[in-house]
């Protein structure tokens, strides 16, 4: 008589030999990644390239032939004071949509951690979190134009009538289109507004593996909030916080939908971007290679803070390890 373990095997072995075997090895696999690749290669690589070989020659856009103007472009973009200034705008972009939300990112998601969820439960804390969150999921138009209605100028504007309420005097200040100062901080603003969500859920999303027990002890020990924002928080999710620097640098080098929508690069061409400027070259300039030098300037400079980026926290990784 059969044993049962005899008839398992048997029966596994017929199953397996009914089974059609793939052929090909890892042929096989790679066959489903061309699609794929042709794709990005078409949308993204392609694009990148014809953009760079433009760069060196003059072309008014249509079919108007190409020149070749060699160095031309770049020698004049380096010597453009618009792109000068857009790059100067790029440092506040920066101080607006990285350094200013991972800040507060960080002290936002330790208290929730730390304090809310602790002390009122998860539940709050999720609440919380989600709120911080909104403003990323709510469209760049519709976030501009909300600006734009509470900074209208003259007494127009929400933020105006505030004023002028909590004053008593008429307050008529053009936030948007009458000094560079306000222009500028209308917009670092609206993106500080937006960007905020996005590394406190990171953040949080980090905390989780932390054992809140570690807080209960340093707790015990005596250690305040800061103290443990420092000894525990920080080195817990300091990958987390390269991967937020990382992004929100390359989204604020390409930075374009705020200056389009709220001052549209005014006054004076003042609060112009790099993205925004090679834009109004490539819409409305003469030149569409030098529109493409600045366009290629900016994917260089991402390729560069990228790279920076993740040399720099491969090296505190082998540090840590």
């Amino acid at each position: 008589m059969t044993s049962t373990p005899q008839r398992t095997r048997t029966r596994r072995t017929d199953e397996a030999a009914r089974i059609p075997q793939r052929g090909g090895g890892k042929l096989g696999y790679w066959l489903y990644l061309i699609p794929g690749t042709l794709l990005v290669g078409l949308v993204i690589f392609y694009p990148i390239v014809r953009n760079v070989r433009l760069s060196f020659f003059h072309w008014r856009g249509g079919r108007a032939e190409e020149q070749f103007a060699g160095l031309e472009n770049w020698i004049a973009l380096f010597g453009d004071q618009e792109f000068l200034q857009s790059f100067k705008n790029i440092v506040l972009v920066i101080i607006a949509m990285v350094i200013v939300p991972t800040l507060l990112g960080l002290i936002i998601a330790a208290l929730l951690f730390d304090v809310v969820g602790r002390r009122f439960g998860a539940r709050l804390s999720s609440f919380l979190r989600a709120t911080y969150y909104l403003p990323q999921i709510l469209p760049i138009a519709v976030a501009g134009v909300m600006f734009s209605w509470i900074l209208k100028p003259n007494s127009d504007g929400v933020l105006n009538q505030f004023l002028t309420a909590l004053t008593g005097s008429e307050v008529t200040v053009n936030w948007l289109g009458g000094q560079y100062s306000t222009a500028m901080a209308s917009v670092m603003v609206l993106m500080i507004w937006i960007q905020i969500g996005y590394p406190v859920v990171i953040f949080m999303a980090a905390l989780q593996r932390v054992d809140p027990q570690l807080y209960e002890a340093a707790e015990l020990d005596g250690a305040n909030w800061f103290q443990r924002f420092r000894a525990i928080t920080l080195p817990m999710i300091q990958p987390e916080v390269f991967v937020v620097a990382l992004t929100t640098t390359i989204a604020a080098l390409k930075v374009f939908a705020p200056v389009f929508i709220l001052t549209g690069g005014g006054p004076s061409k003042s609060t112009y971007v790099p993205s925004f400027y090679a834009y109004q070259e490539f819409i409305r300039g003469t030149d569409k290679g030098y529109a493409a030098t600045i366009a290629s300037a900016i994917t260089i400079l991402v390729v560069v803070v990228a790279i920076i980026f993740i040399r720099v926290q491969n090296r505190a990784e082998r540090k840590d390890a």
